[in-house]
């Protein structure tokens, strides 16, 4: 029997309504049923103990030909192990209903993956977003048995969003793959993870770095760093003091903003942040030049008698400054201060003016020049056998990127010649 094509269904689909119903054979037992209310559906036919059944595989509209040919193909293999298809399938919903019942759900293993991981996450905050990202997910397929979740459901939250928004996208397909790691190891499912990408959803959707749009942070070009400094002079204040510090080391805003007296070694000269404030999550080593050590003197003065307290505290005690501060103060920095984009430089932008100033005008190793922004470079295996973090030489590339910021001081002008040049 000739089998039906894809041109016979659209237009079926796209056909009037029968007078009767009406079923059109696609070959082994399937059949497309036109109704005479308009209805298109996949019917499958077998017999069973000598009596003819039909099986529905599903509206037309959600099920093109390709699903219901493997639809079929299933029911016809249950049917050469001696296995009624509709019996297996009334079964199946009956274990799911009662799995659901147990509670079994997407949205429960996601709780559950939530508050096991809830110590390891840095801050409310990072707890709160990961429920966020969630959220669609579970609003999607949350009531969905979770050992029943499968690659359609995945695709069909990720699809929306994949090239319109790729990190977000990505970002919700790595969590929904961890709960999913965690219901299997927890016994609630098993087999592959429907959320994996190698070598299952990169077959279904684009890489998504080739979607995502590299975000680079407008950063000031290093030649006009000493003309930035001076003008950066004319501001006061804790976050004007915070912004000089973090130019100063290379740092992140969030570890200067976080910097506690405690973390400051003043007799090695030597800032470590906790792996808990880093976004590597391991100790980071900063050496203390004297222009970084005469602003953690100055805020000391200020200070009191809390070693645990903040270097940079905002006006409620406790609680430190926000990156919102940092960036008021460059605002207000009197002059132009643009890429060469002609964008507003950001704070961020000066650890991407540093590596610049060290790729253009350092003879230091890129090591060296990396491992001051604590970035982790190579792969594992090559970071497992470098294990120092090249503080000394580090400590001279850092000294060398002082005396470019602040440049060389003024030119004394003899009396005479200044007297002359006032008249």
């Amino acid at each position: 029997m000739a089998k039906l094509t894809h041109l016979h269904v659209k237009r079926a689909a796209h056909s009037g309504r029968s007078r009767s119903p009406e079923v059109i054979a696609d070959g082994n037992g399937l059949y497309l049923q036109l109704s005479p209310t308009g209805g298109r559906s996949w019917l499958f036919r077998f017999v069973w103990h000598g009596k003819q059944h039909w099986m529905g595989l599903g509206p037309l509209r959600e099920v093109g030909l390709a699903e219901a040919r493997r639809r079929a193909a299933e029911a016809r293999a249950l049917l050469r192990h001696g296995r009624n298809p509709l019996e297996e399938r009334r079964r199946a919903r009956r274990e799911a209903a009662l799995r659901a019942a147990s509670g079994r759900t997407f949205a429960a293993a996601a709780e559950r993956y939530l508050e096991a991981h809830a110590h390891s996450w840095r801050n409310p905050k990072h707890r709160q977003q990961w429920r966020n990202t969630l959220a669609a997910a579970v609003e999607a397929f949350g009531e969905v048995p979770v050992d029943e979740v499968t690659t359609e459901h995945v695709l069909a939250v990720l699809r929306p969003i994949w090239t319109a928004k790729p990190e977000t996208a990505s970002r919700l397909r790595g969590r929904i793959e961890r709960v999913l790691d965690w219901a299997t190891a927890a016994g609630w499912r098993s087999g592959d993870n429907p959320a994996r990408w190698r070598g299952h959803l990169s077959h279904h959707l684009p890489p998504p770095q080739r979607l995502r749009a590299v975000r680079h942070h407008p950063a000031l070009p290093w030649p006009r760093m000493p003309d930035f400094w001076r003008a950066l002079a004319t501001r006061r204040g804790t976050a004007a003091e915070a912004l000089r510090f973090a130019i100063l080391t290379a740092a992140r805003s969030g570890e200067v903003r976080g910097a506690r007296w405690r973390e400051i070694d003043w007799q090695m000269r030597i800032w470590t942040i906790p792996p808990e404030r880093t976004k590597a999550r391991r100790a980071h080593r900063v050496p203390l030049g004297e222009a970084a050590l005469e602003v953690l003197r100055r805020m000391r003065a200020l200070a009191d008698d809390d070693q645990n307290g903040l270097v940079f505290p905002s006006g409620r005690r406790g609680v430190p400054l926000s990156d919102m501060a940092l960036a008021a103060v460059l605002r207000d920095v009197p002059g132009s201060w643009r890429d060469p984009l002609d964008q507003p430089v950001t704070v961020h932008g000066f650890r991407s003016t540093f590596r610049d100033w060290c790729g253009e005008t350092q003879a230091a190793p890129r090591d060296v020049a990396e491992a001051a922004l604590a970035h982790m470079v190579g792969d594992a295996t090559e970071r497992a056998y470098a294990r120092g973090d090249l503080l000394e030489p580090r400590r001279e590339l850092m000294e060398r990127w002082a005396r470019h910021v602040i440049g060389p001081a003024p030119e004394a002008v003899p009396i005479a010649a200044a007297r002359e040049a006032a008249a």
